[in-house]
């Protein structure tokens, strides 16, 4: 009888570290979801791995699908309006404590 052994990954990376590439294959999603999110433009993938600041992307953009039944056309242009309110709040932030 064969033995099989479960891996399992959680990445808990900086989103500053531009230079940290993950493996396609150590996410929480399948492979070709992930492939599949790239060729719609969602995140990027380069020789099987993809930067460590879209991890938590995909795994917004799971949630969303998931928890909401959003398709993923819509959830990616729900990150892209986060991601805008996100960078406004900082401005507004920024603005304040001048």
């Amino acid at each position: 009888m064969k033995k099989y052994y479960l891996q399992i990954y959680r990445h808990t990376l900086s989103l500053n570290d531009d230079d940290t590439w993950v493996d396609v294959r150590t996410l929480e999603i399948h492979p070709d979801v992930a492939y599949k999110l790239a060729e719609l433009g969602i995140i990027e993938i380069s020789s099987g791995h993809i930067p460590a600041a879209q991890v938590q992307r995909i795994r917004k953009l799971m949630r969303l699908r998931r928890g909401l039944g959003v398709n993923v056309p819509g959830a990616a242009i729900i990150l892209d309006l986060l991601d805008k309110i996100e960078l406004l709040q900082e401005e507004i932030e920024r603005l304040k404590r001048r």
